[in-house]
């Protein structure tokens, strides 16, 4: 009979083992109580204690709040039943003006400071390996925390950056380990542990440190020990925690430890970059919504055969990946009609438009890069679009001229350091791409190279650079980015052979017209950033939800009546139909009326 079965027959016992100090260490906690309740405590001065319970509700997946006494209260009797605060935790730490000072077995000699002392109990989870106890028998259940630089939404004096623990969890049990709940919730971080500012696993802030195997992904939870900086912040005069991994097993068994967050299949875990490894959680239900914008924006009314270059899921992954980015950098312009002044075609900037909305309103940075030439009309365009209220906030409109993998990298980085990254994600939507043998085609095989500038090699340094991601729109395959899918559309697309672009995004999103590509992120961001579960992951379950900012977030989805209007911006300023060459609200040839109308309110009606 194992450790775990024996003690799990004898709660009370392993609850008076502890009491009497035979037990001390981590260790007992994380491999005999895993099934108890585990609460740990944080006792400060009474004038604290108001400002520590709202630091508590405004980071409530690190410090789940579970009781808070009165002043001079230490049996918590409503909490844990009989049990004296100040012996029952086989450990604990006295602190002076914000100074770990002291390490201590027992309370009792601090009865009278407590008179004037207020216990907080809070939801423990000291292991974090319920979920890999459950998923995998021969676990590793060691007990390992670390500091991040992710804040905690402050409360005066309480100022700290977020602790996470961390188990190693095998590639193909990662499915399974992130449905598992403890007392934090789900995971607030899969993947590469520098994106939490932690540079090393093998300098745990606290416990010993964790040896990631072949194949192991580091998976993140938010952690009670963040407590103990809270507690360094505030400086009080004397304040106590438990220690680090010595909790109190209570006798009752803990139904939330090792259960699914909700129904099983509640949490899909989706990798969203290979270069650093890092992944994305979102609910099932959010995941199928963005599938259903993919099957809708990949009808092909022009009857090109688009549906060869579809790859299923590179919406959602593309979409994920920008609800990550800080700054994101779009591309677009594609100059078909090489005779023409100005040459561009009407698909495209609607798109980048509508996804510079969104993205907007969700807080982050945009800027668009064009052809030099076209520059002046863009920022034209952007001005006619704040006008009229389809942008909120203006856009920058850059140009890059100066070919070569140096010029790009100082183009897209700080100093052209590769550590310093201006942009966290490169988007292009309908932005001619660069074939193999150098040159750039339209769908009717003409060379259009003299009109296009390098920004296809923005992409290509994009791919050598460590945290900028790229994604590329398309609906024919001559597209920049589509070239993640070039021996499709060489072998299938209308002289594909030559016009298929030869430089591949990350993501490659095929669609019957790349406007529709382009409200189609618009709404899948919209749908990622209401889902609860991928909300509380974007914010490392620190500060509140932002669902208040829902109806500004609603405003810039894409409508009809919205795309109208930049539909007649495109005009005024003589842009053309990329099939018929003809002015007039048209997209791509087709009547935007009927084609098009329809295709924003399906999205629309699928996205709410």
């Amino acid at each position: 009979m194992s450790v775990l079965a024996r003690v799990s027959r004898l709660p009370h016992s392993a609850s008076w083992i502890i009491t009497q100090r035979r037990v001390l260490m981590s260790s007992y906690s994380t491999t005999v109580a895993r099934v108890y309740k585990q609460p740990g405590i944080v006792i400060l001065p009474k004038q604290f204690a108001d400002d520590f319970e709202q630091f508590c509700s405004l980071n409530s997946g690190p410090l789940p709040l579970l009781y808070k006494g009165q002043p001079g209260e230490w049996s918590c009797s409503d909490m844990l039943g009989k049990v004296d605060i100040r012996t029952s935790f086989p450990q604990y730490y006295k602190y002076e003006a914000g100074n770990l000072c002291a390490s201590l077995p027992d309370l009792l000699p601090h009865t009278g400071d407590l008179e004037e002392m207020v216990v907080f109990i809070l939801g423990c989870s000291p292991s974090g390996d319920m979920a890999l106890q459950t998923a995998d028998n021969s676990a590793r259940h060691t007990f390992s925390i670390y500091k991040t630089t992710v804040p905690c939404q402050e409360v005066s004096p309480f100022q700290c950056n977020l602790l996470v623990s961390m188990i190693p969890v095998p590639e193909e049990e990662l499915a399974t380990a992130v449905q598992m709940e403890d007392r934090h919730g789900a995971p607030v971080h899969i993947g590469y542990p520098g994106l939490l500012g932690i540079n090393s696993l093998s300098k745990p802030g606290y416990g010993a440190a964790v040896e990631l195997k072949q194949g192991d992904i580091p998976v993140f939870r938010a952690c009670g020990a963040t407590a103990v900086e809270a507690i360094k912040s505030c400086k009080a005069p004397l304040a106590f925690t438990h220690a680090p991994g010595c909790v109190y097993v209570s006798e009752a068994q803990d139904s939330q430890h090792g259960q699914f967050c909700g129904p099983p299949d509640s949490i899909q875990s989706v990798c969203i970059s290979e270069n650093p490894l890092y992944f994305s959680l979102a609910s099932p239900a959010a995941v199928q919504k963005i599938r259903s914008l993919e099957d809708a924006i990949i009808t092909d009314p022009g009857n090109r055969g688009i549906r060869a270059l579809f790859v299923q899921d590179e919406l959602l992954k593309a979409s994920l990946s920008m609800s990550h980015a800080k700054s994101v950098l779009i591309t677009t312009g594609f100059p078909t009609h090489f005779n023409q002044n100005p040459p561009e075609e009407t698909d495209g900037p609607p798109g980048a438009l509508a996804m510079a909305a969104m993205l907007q309103a969700l807080g982050k940075e945009v800027a668009i890069v064009v052809d030099l030439r076209a520059l002046e009309m863009f920022r034209a365009i952007i001005a006619e679009a704040l006008n009229q209220g389809i942008l909120k906030q203006p856009v920058p409109i850059l140009s890059f001229q100066e070919a070569g993998q140096d010029a790009a990298k100082r183009f897209l980085c700080l100093y052209g350091d590769p550590q310093s990254p201006r942009y966290d994600h490169l988007v292009a939507v309908e932005r001619a791409g660069r074939a193999r043998d150098g040159s750039y085609y339209n769908m009717r095989k003409v060379n259009i190279k003299h009109l296009v500038d390098p920004i296809d090699d923005l992409f290509i340094a994009a791919n050598t650079i460590p945290g900028i991601t790229t994604t590329g729109i398309g609906d024919g395959g001559n597209e920049l980015g589509m070239g993640k899918v070039k021996e499709a559309v060489r072998k299938c697309m209308p002289n594909g052979d030559l016009i298929a672009c030869d430089i591949a995004a990350d993501h490659a999103i095929a669609c019957g017209v790349s406007n529709w590509g382009g409200y189609a992120v618009a709404c899948a961001l919209y749908i990622l950033n209401c889902c609860p579960i991928h909300e509380r992951y974007l914010r490392k379950a620190v500060g509140l939800p932002r669902l208040s900012e829902k109806p500004f977030w609603t405003e810039a989805l894409p409508v009809v009546s919205k795309e109208e209007q930049m539909m007649h911006i495109q005009v005024k300023f003589g842009i053309r139909s990329g099939k018929t060459g003809t002015l007039g609200m048209e997209v791509d040839g087709l009547p935007f009326y009927s084609t098009h109308s329809d295709m924003i309110q399906q999205l629309r009606d699928i996205t709410l």
